[in-house]
Protein backbone atom coordinates (compact mmCIF):
# COMPACT_ATOMS: atom_id res chain seq x y z
CA UNK A 1 0.00 0.00 0.00
CA UNK A 2 1.30 3.38 -0.74
CA UNK A 3 1.64 6.58 1.58
CA UNK A 4 -1.40 8.13 -0.01
CA UNK A 5 -3.73 5.02 0.13
CA UNK A 6 -3.21 4.76 3.68
CA UNK A 7 -3.94 8.96 4.04
CA UNK A 8 -6.47 8.39 2.71
CA UNK A 9 -8.01 4.92 4.09
CA UNK A 10 -6.96 6.79 7.74
CA UNK A 11 -8.98 10.25 6.96
CA UNK A 12 -12.21 7.81 5.71
CA UNK A 13 -11.66 6.25 9.10
CA UNK A 14 -11.21 9.19 11.30
CA UNK A 15 -14.71 10.79 9.37
CA UNK A 16 -16.49 7.21 9.65
CA UNK A 17 -15.65 7.04 13.50
CA UNK A 18 -16.66 10.76 14.22
CA UNK A 19 -19.52 10.99 11.79
CA UNK A 20 -17.99 14.02 10.37
CA UNK A 21 -17.33 14.23 6.46
CA UNK A 22 -15.60 17.61 6.97
CA UNK A 23 -12.73 16.79 9.41
CA UNK A 24 -9.56 16.57 7.57
CA UNK A 25 -5.87 15.49 9.61
CA UNK A 26 -2.71 17.49 9.85
CA UNK A 27 0.54 15.53 11.12
CA UNK A 28 1.19 15.65 15.27
CA UNK A 29 4.32 13.86 15.32
CA UNK A 30 6.39 10.61 14.04
CA UNK A 31 8.34 8.64 16.07
CA UNK A 32 11.71 5.97 15.50
CA UNK A 33 9.30 3.35 14.34
CA UNK A 34 6.26 2.71 11.48
CA UNK A 35 3.61 4.66 13.57
CA UNK A 36 2.46 8.23 13.41
CA UNK A 37 0.21 10.42 14.67
CA UNK A 38 -2.04 12.93 13.09
CA UNK A 39 -4.33 15.46 14.48
CA UNK A 40 -7.85 16.58 14.16
CA UNK A 41 -10.46 18.96 16.13
CA UNK A 42 -13.83 18.05 16.22
CA UNK A 43 -16.71 18.21 19.21
CA UNK A 44 -15.43 21.22 20.55
CA UNK A 45 -11.33 19.47 21.36
CA UNK A 46 -8.54 17.86 19.82
CA UNK A 47 -8.01 14.83 18.75
CA UNK A 48 -5.49 12.26 17.75
CA UNK A 49 -5.27 9.62 15.18
CA UNK A 50 -2.93 6.95 16.11
CA UNK A 51 -1.82 5.18 13.10
CA UNK A 52 -0.08 1.71 14.04
CA UNK A 53 0.21 -0.36 10.47
CA UNK A 54 -0.47 -3.97 12.09
CA UNK A 55 2.47 -5.64 9.36
CA UNK A 56 5.20 -3.39 11.11
CA UNK A 57 3.76 -1.90 14.48
CA UNK A 58 0.93 -4.25 15.81
CA UNK A 59 -1.05 -1.39 17.78
CA UNK A 60 -2.20 -4.33 20.84
CA UNK A 61 1.05 -4.11 22.55
CA UNK A 62 0.60 -0.18 23.01
CA UNK A 63 -3.09 -0.76 23.95
CA UNK A 64 -2.55 -3.66 26.73
CA UNK A 65 0.52 -1.30 28.00
CA UNK A 66 -1.57 1.62 28.32
CA UNK A 67 -4.51 -0.04 30.02
CA UNK A 68 -2.36 -1.28 32.71
CA UNK A 69 -0.27 2.19 33.08
CA UNK A 70 -4.11 3.86 33.26
CA UNK A 71 -5.06 1.06 36.11
CA UNK A 72 -1.98 2.43 38.04
CA UNK A 73 -3.06 5.62 38.21
CA UNK A 74 -0.38 7.23 35.09
CA UNK A 75 -1.52 10.03 32.77
CA UNK A 76 -1.64 7.91 29.22
CA UNK A 77 -3.62 8.59 26.50
CA UNK A 78 -7.22 7.44 26.58
CA UNK A 79 -8.64 5.58 23.84
CA UNK A 80 -11.99 6.71 22.31
CA UNK A 81 -11.73 4.07 19.78
CA UNK A 82 -10.07 1.19 18.29
CA UNK A 83 -9.64 -0.45 15.02
CA UNK A 84 -6.89 -3.15 15.64
CA UNK A 85 -7.13 -4.90 12.12
CA UNK A 86 -6.45 -2.11 9.98
CA UNK A 87 -4.14 -0.41 12.60
CA UNK A 88 -5.81 3.05 13.50
CA UNK A 89 -6.73 4.14 16.74
CA UNK A 90 -8.43 7.48 17.82
CA UNK A 91 -6.90 8.63 21.25
CA UNK A 92 -7.01 11.58 23.34
CA UNK A 93 -4.69 14.59 22.58
CA UNK A 94 -2.12 14.95 25.55
CA UNK A 95 -1.00 18.37 23.71
CA UNK A 96 2.07 19.41 22.37
CA UNK A 97 3.98 20.50 25.20
CA UNK A 98 6.84 17.71 25.09
CA UNK A 99 9.43 17.97 28.44
CA UNK A 100 12.63 18.42 26.31
CA UNK A 101 11.56 22.23 25.06
CA UNK A 102 10.11 23.37 28.80
CA UNK A 103 13.47 21.80 30.41
CA UNK A 104 15.72 24.68 32.17
CA UNK A 105 17.16 25.69 35.40
CA UNK A 106 13.98 27.26 36.67
CA UNK A 107 11.44 23.87 35.58
CA UNK A 108 14.17 20.84 35.77
CA UNK A 109 13.43 19.69 39.86
CA UNK A 110 9.72 20.55 39.17
CA UNK A 111 9.90 18.39 36.07
CA UNK A 112 11.84 15.82 36.87
CA UNK A 113 10.49 15.78 40.18
CA UNK A 114 7.33 15.05 38.68
CA UNK A 115 8.67 12.44 36.30
CA UNK A 116 10.31 10.71 39.29
CA UNK A 117 7.22 10.30 41.32
CA UNK A 118 5.60 9.21 38.60
CA UNK A 119 8.71 6.30 37.35
CA UNK A 120 8.13 5.30 41.39
CA UNK A 121 4.69 4.71 40.88
CA UNK A 122 5.33 2.30 38.03
CA UNK A 123 7.63 0.53 39.57
CA UNK A 124 6.14 -0.10 42.55
CA UNK A 125 2.61 -0.46 41.18
CA UNK A 126 3.15 -2.05 37.27
CA UNK A 127 3.38 -5.74 37.72
CA UNK A 128 5.98 -7.67 35.03
CA UNK A 129 4.63 -11.68 34.60
CA UNK A 130 3.03 -10.76 31.79
CA UNK A 131 5.75 -8.96 30.47
CA UNK A 132 8.99 -10.36 28.12
CA UNK A 133 12.27 -10.11 29.94
CA UNK A 134 14.85 -7.78 29.34
CA UNK A 135 17.27 -10.77 29.48
CA UNK A 136 21.29 -11.21 28.65
CA UNK A 137 20.22 -12.47 24.85
CA UNK A 138 17.75 -9.17 24.32
CA UNK A 139 20.36 -6.99 26.00
CA UNK A 140 23.03 -8.44 23.76
CA UNK A 141 21.03 -8.05 20.35
CA UNK A 142 20.77 -4.94 21.05
CA UNK A 143 24.33 -3.97 21.80
CA UNK A 144 25.39 -5.52 18.69
CA UNK A 145 23.40 -2.43 17.02
CA UNK A 146 26.92 -0.98 17.67
CA UNK A 147 29.54 -2.38 15.51
CA UNK A 148 26.86 -2.39 12.53
CA UNK A 149 25.92 0.52 11.97
CA UNK A 150 27.89 3.72 14.04
CA UNK A 151 31.57 1.40 13.79
CA UNK A 152 30.30 -0.03 10.51
CA UNK A 153 28.04 2.19 8.80
CA UNK A 154 28.39 5.91 9.91
CA UNK A 155 32.21 5.38 10.47
CA UNK A 156 33.65 2.78 7.88
CA UNK A 157 35.43 0.94 10.48
CA UNK A 158 35.65 -2.87 10.41
CA UNK A 159 37.02 -3.87 13.79
CA UNK A 160 39.67 -6.63 13.93
CA UNK A 161 39.59 -9.43 16.12
CA UNK A 162 41.58 -7.82 18.82
CA UNK A 163 39.13 -4.70 18.78
CA UNK A 164 36.22 -7.28 18.67
CA UNK A 165 37.45 -9.13 21.58
CA UNK A 166 37.40 -5.60 23.34
CA UNK A 167 34.09 -4.87 23.14
CA UNK A 168 32.86 -8.13 23.77
CA UNK A 169 34.54 -8.16 27.27
CA UNK A 170 32.63 -4.77 27.56
CA UNK A 171 30.08 -6.00 26.44
CA UNK A 172 30.14 -8.80 29.32
CA UNK A 173 30.64 -6.22 32.34
CA UNK A 174 27.41 -4.44 31.30
CA UNK A 175 25.08 -7.39 30.61
CA UNK A 176 26.60 -9.26 33.60
CA UNK A 177 25.78 -5.59 36.07
CA UNK A 178 22.40 -5.25 33.86
CA UNK A 179 21.50 -9.01 35.17
CA UNK A 180 22.14 -7.81 39.19
CA UNK A 181 19.63 -5.84 39.47
CA UNK A 182 16.05 -5.95 40.64
CA UNK A 183 13.60 -6.60 37.71
CA UNK A 184 10.68 -4.42 37.57
CA UNK A 185 8.37 -2.71 35.12
CA UNK A 186 10.54 -0.98 32.57
CA UNK A 187 8.90 1.50 29.78
CA UNK A 188 12.44 1.49 28.06
CA UNK A 189 11.89 5.10 26.63
CA UNK A 190 11.25 7.12 29.90
CA UNK A 191 12.69 11.00 28.59
CA UNK A 192 12.10 14.39 27.31
CA UNK A 193 10.57 13.52 23.95
CA UNK A 194 7.80 10.74 25.73
CA UNK A 195 7.12 12.68 28.83
CA UNK A 196 4.15 15.66 28.07
CA UNK A 197 3.84 18.90 30.54
CA UNK A 198 -0.19 18.54 30.73
CA UNK A 199 -2.15 21.77 31.57
CA UNK A 200 -4.81 19.88 33.72
CA UNK A 201 -5.22 19.87 37.80
CA UNK A 202 -6.39 16.96 38.01
CA UNK A 203 -4.64 14.69 40.33
CA UNK A 204 -1.17 13.20 38.19
CA UNK A 205 -2.40 14.93 35.27
CA UNK A 206 2.03 15.53 34.61
CA UNK A 207 3.78 13.90 33.15
CA UNK A 208 1.67 12.79 30.06
CA UNK A 209 3.44 9.49 29.13
CA UNK A 210 3.58 7.79 25.52
CA UNK A 211 5.85 5.61 23.54
CA UNK A 212 5.33 2.79 25.82
CA UNK A 213 4.54 -0.34 23.88
CA UNK A 214 8.09 -1.56 24.08
CA UNK A 215 7.77 -2.39 27.75
CA UNK A 216 9.94 -5.26 29.08
CA UNK A 217 10.53 -6.78 33.03
CA UNK A 218 14.39 -5.69 33.36
CA UNK A 219 16.76 -3.62 35.67
CA UNK A 220 15.83 -1.43 38.04
CA UNK A 221 17.90 1.27 36.78
CA UNK A 222 17.57 1.80 33.32
CA UNK A 223 14.25 4.06 33.13
CA UNK A 224 16.23 6.49 35.40
CA UNK A 225 19.18 6.56 33.26
CA UNK A 226 16.93 7.20 30.30
CA UNK A 227 15.30 10.06 31.90
CA UNK A 228 18.52 11.41 34.04
CA UNK A 229 20.98 10.49 30.94
CA UNK A 230 18.22 11.73 28.17
CA UNK A 231 19.96 11.50 24.72
CA UNK A 232 18.83 14.89 23.80
CA UNK A 233 19.33 17.14 27.06
CA UNK A 234 22.30 16.83 29.22
CA UNK A 235 23.00 17.81 33.08
CA UNK A 236 26.18 18.07 34.82
CA UNK A 237 27.40 15.11 36.47
CA UNK A 238 27.15 15.87 40.18
CA UNK A 239 23.84 16.59 39.60
CA UNK A 240 22.48 13.63 37.96
CA UNK A 241 24.65 11.87 40.50
CA UNK A 242 22.28 13.85 43.40
CA UNK A 243 19.26 12.83 41.90
CA UNK A 244 20.07 8.82 41.61
CA UNK A 245 20.97 9.34 45.05
CA UNK A 246 17.57 10.74 46.48
CA UNK A 247 15.76 8.23 44.08
CA UNK A 248 17.91 5.21 45.58
CA UNK A 249 16.68 6.32 48.63
CA UNK A 250 13.26 5.89 47.72
CA UNK A 251 13.31 2.78 46.68
CA UNK A 252 14.88 1.65 49.34
CA UNK A 253 12.06 2.97 51.35
CA UNK A 254 9.60 1.34 48.55
CA UNK A 255 10.99 -1.91 49.48
CA UNK A 256 12.10 -2.34 45.95
CA UNK A 257 15.80 -2.89 46.74
CA UNK A 258 17.78 -4.05 50.47
CA UNK A 259 20.23 -2.69 52.77
CA UNK A 260 23.08 -4.23 50.54
CA UNK A 261 22.30 -1.52 47.20
CA UNK A 262 24.45 1.00 48.42
CA UNK A 263 24.98 4.25 46.99
CA UNK A 264 27.93 3.03 45.10
CA UNK A 265 26.30 -0.39 44.14
CA UNK A 266 23.03 1.46 42.60
CA UNK A 267 25.03 4.58 40.90
CA UNK A 268 27.22 1.31 39.64
CA UNK A 269 24.21 -0.02 37.90
CA UNK A 270 22.75 3.39 36.98
CA UNK A 271 25.99 4.18 35.27
CA UNK A 272 26.35 0.90 33.20
CA UNK A 273 22.73 0.02 32.15
CA UNK A 274 22.88 4.02 30.62
CA UNK A 275 25.61 3.11 29.56
CA UNK A 276 24.78 0.15 27.44
CA UNK A 277 21.28 2.21 26.37
CA UNK A 278 23.85 4.81 24.97
CA UNK A 279 25.51 2.17 22.71
CA UNK A 280 22.77 0.74 21.92
CA UNK A 281 21.19 4.31 21.21
CA UNK A 282 24.49 5.19 18.54
CA UNK A 283 23.71 2.29 16.49
CA UNK A 284 19.93 3.16 16.84
CA UNK A 285 20.55 6.48 15.95
CA UNK A 286 22.85 5.41 12.68
CA UNK A 287 20.09 3.12 11.57
CA UNK A 288 17.18 5.38 12.06
CA UNK A 289 19.26 8.21 9.58
CA UNK A 290 20.59 5.30 6.85
CA UNK A 291 18.39 2.80 6.80
CA UNK A 292 14.86 4.95 6.93
CA UNK A 293 16.37 7.60 6.12
CA UNK A 294 15.86 9.94 9.48
CA UNK A 295 19.26 11.99 9.43
CA UNK A 296 17.67 14.41 11.97
CA UNK A 297 19.14 11.78 14.58
CA UNK A 298 23.28 11.99 13.74
CA UNK A 299 22.70 15.71 15.22
CA UNK A 300 22.32 13.97 18.70
CA UNK A 301 25.39 11.56 18.17
CA UNK A 302 27.73 14.01 19.74
CA UNK A 303 26.17 14.01 22.87
CA UNK A 304 25.46 10.19 23.28
CA UNK A 305 29.13 9.90 22.39
CA UNK A 306 30.51 12.09 25.15
CA UNK A 307 28.04 9.77 27.55
CA UNK A 308 29.54 6.64 26.69
CA UNK A 309 33.32 8.36 26.45
CA UNK A 310 33.08 9.86 30.24
CA UNK A 311 31.15 6.69 31.47
CA UNK A 312 33.00 4.18 30.44
CA UNK A 313 36.65 6.37 31.21
CA UNK A 314 35.08 6.32 34.91
CA UNK A 315 35.66 2.23 34.83
CA UNK A 316 38.75 1.08 34.38
CA UNK A 317 37.27 -2.63 33.13
CA UNK A 318 35.71 -0.24 30.61
CA UNK A 319 38.39 2.06 29.59
CA UNK A 320 39.93 -0.06 26.61
CA UNK A 321 36.49 -0.05 25.22
CA UNK A 322 36.57 3.94 25.54
CA UNK A 323 39.88 4.63 24.28
CA UNK A 324 38.69 2.23 20.53
CA UNK A 325 35.96 4.32 19.96
CA UNK A 326 37.86 7.79 20.79
CA UNK A 327 40.76 6.93 18.50
CA UNK A 328 38.06 5.37 15.56
CA UNK A 329 35.85 8.73 16.50
CA UNK A 330 39.47 11.30 16.52
CA UNK A 331 38.12 14.69 15.64
CA UNK A 332 35.11 13.89 13.34
CA UNK A 333 32.21 15.09 12.84
CA UNK A 334 29.71 12.80 14.10
CA UNK A 335 26.44 14.68 12.99
CA UNK A 336 27.72 14.30 9.06
CA UNK A 337 28.50 10.87 6.97
CA UNK A 338 32.55 10.97 7.38
CA UNK A 339 32.21 7.25 5.84
CA UNK A 340 31.09 8.51 2.89
CA UNK A 341 33.43 11.85 2.58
Amino acid sequence: MTSTDRATERLAWLRRTLGDDRLTLESASSDASFRSYWRTRHGGRSWIVMDSPPAQEDPAPWLAIGRRLADAGLHVPAVHEADLAQGFLLIEDLGTRTYLPELNEASVEQLYGAALDALLRIQTRMGTSDLAHYDRAFLARELAILPEWFLGRHLGVTPDDDELETLEEAFGVLLDSALAQPTVFVHRDFHSRNLLVIDDDTPLASPGIIDFQGALAGPIAYDLASLLRDCYIAWPRERVESWVEAYRKRLHGAGLIDDEVDAATFLRWFDLIGLQRHLKVLGIFCRLAYRDGKRGYLADLPRVFDYVIDIAGSYPELQPMADLLARHVGDRDLTTEPALA
